[in-house]
C-alpha cells in the first residue's frame, strides 16, 4: 500500500477542492492517503512517503504562495528524488505560467512527475475534479 501525502495552500478553497478529489483518488486506489497544509508538512516526512502530490495557486505576478507554501515546497524539493510526484492548482488570471515554472523547477532538480499537472481557472468544475481524483490514482499505482 503506497503511502501518499496531498499538500496544498488555498486562499479561497479552489484549491482545497482540488486537494480533496487528489486524496479522494489516491484513497479509492487503495493508498494510505493524508492531506496536509503547509503548516502541518515538513521535509523530514518526506522520508516515510512513496509519493506526494502539490497543491497551490497561481499568486500575484504568477508565483506560488511566498510566506507558506513555496518556502515548504523548497525545503521539499531536494528529497523529492525517487518519489512519485505531482502537482496541481487553480488561478484566476493569466494563462497556467506559475504551473509551467513550477514544473520546470521540479525538472532542473531532477524531480520526476507522474501525470500531468492539473489546472483549473477558478473553482473545479466536474471535469477537473475528475482529473484531480485521476491525479491522485496515478501516485496510488
Amino acid at each position: 500500500m503506497s503511502k501518499i501525502a496531498v499538500v496544498y495552500w488555498s486562499g479561497t478553497g479552489n484549491t482545497e477542492a482540488m486537494a480533496a478529489a487528489v486524496l479522494e483518488g489516491a484513497k479509492e486506489r487503495g493508498a494510505d492517503a493524508e492531506i496536509f497544509t503547509p503548516s502541518e508538512f515538513d521535509a523530514s516526512m518526506m522520508e516515510a512517503l512513496d509519493a506526494i502530490a502539490f497543491g497551490c495557486p497561481a499568486m500575484g505576478a504568477e508565483v506560488l504562495e511566498e510566506s507558506e507554501f513555496e518556502p515548504m515546497f523548497s525545503a521539499c524539493l531536494s528529497k523529492l528524488t525517487g518519489k512519485k510526484a505531482a502537482l496541481f492548482g487553480s488561478y484566476g488570471w493569466g494563462d497556467g505560467e506559475w504551473m509551467r515554472s513550477w514544473e520546470e523547477t521540479c525538472k532542473e532538480a531532477g524531480v520526476e512527475l507522474v501525470c500531468d499537472s492539473v489546472i483549473c481557472n477558478e473553482a473545479p468544475d466536474h471535469e477537473a475534479a475528475a482529473a484531480c481524483k485521476a491525479l491522485g490514482a496515478a501516485l496510488a499505482e
